[in-house]
């Protein structure tokens, strides 16, 4: 029981700092996409989007690659001293990655329904452009971007495929997911089935709310 509870408090607080992380990335695209027309633009929703249908395991392959010794931010943290690949930190970046394109895609709808009425208003009044967006633009779009984290917390809360290539299943990394797989494999039944049963009750939870803030 212990042993179990313990993963599962490990998974939900990796999963909120994962959707902390993904946050400022996801909401800068979501409003570019939102706002901007550009060239590339179809491009960098295409891209965003990739972590949606490719398989989990390419998605870890890719990170693999990136964060992995020989890879470039691998390289450039372990001149920093810092060791990303099957640590705690490596599971952030999976689950980071694999919620963004969720976040982006409901943060990206909130930016769309802000009546921009309100931006030019504050902007004639003498705010910047800094400050129209932390003021007015942010808190119109709040629903959208809090169901936007909710789906992105879910997400990072079930994540299994890249998790697992770029954390493993050691007990300093062991997510939800992977335990869940690793006590079927290991003919534990009763705790994979209390796990799921976490799981399923804490994702319901963060759906429910997203549902109800996207449709309010």
């Amino acid at each position: 029981m212990s042993d179990t509870l313990q993963v599962a408090s490990f998974t939900v607080a990796m999963a909120i700092l994962a959707t902390l992380v993904a946050l400022p990335p996801g909401l800068a695209v979501a409003w570019v996409l939102a706002r901007r027309r550009f060239a590339g633009r179809v491009v960098l929703e295409t891209l965003v989007s990739l972590p949606l249908v490719l398989p989990p395991v390419a998605t870890g392959l890719i990170l693999i690659a990136i964060l992995g010794r020989r890879g470039p931010l691998g390289r450039l943290f372990a001149q920093l001293g810092i060791e990303l690949m099957f640590t705690w930190r490596a599971v952030v970046v999976a689950m980071a990655v694999m919620a963004l394109p969720l976040l982006v895609r409901s943060a990206r709808a909130g930016f769309e329904q802000v009546d921009r009425r309100y931006e030019e208003i504050a902007a004639t009044l003498g705010a910047g452009p800094v400050r129209v967006f932390f003021t007015v633009t942010l808190p119109l779009a709040r629903r959208g971007l809090l169901s936007g984290a909710l789906l992105g917390f879910s997400r990072a809360l079930g994540e299994f495929g890249a998790t697992i290539m770029v954390a493993g299943a050691l007990p300093s990394t062991r997510t939800i997911a992977v335990a869940i797989y690793t006590y079927t494999e290991t003919g534990q039944q009763a705790a994979a089935a209390l796990l799921l049963v976490v799981s399923a009750t804490i994702a319901f939870g963060a759906l429910l709310l997203s549902n109800r803030l996207a449709t309010v």
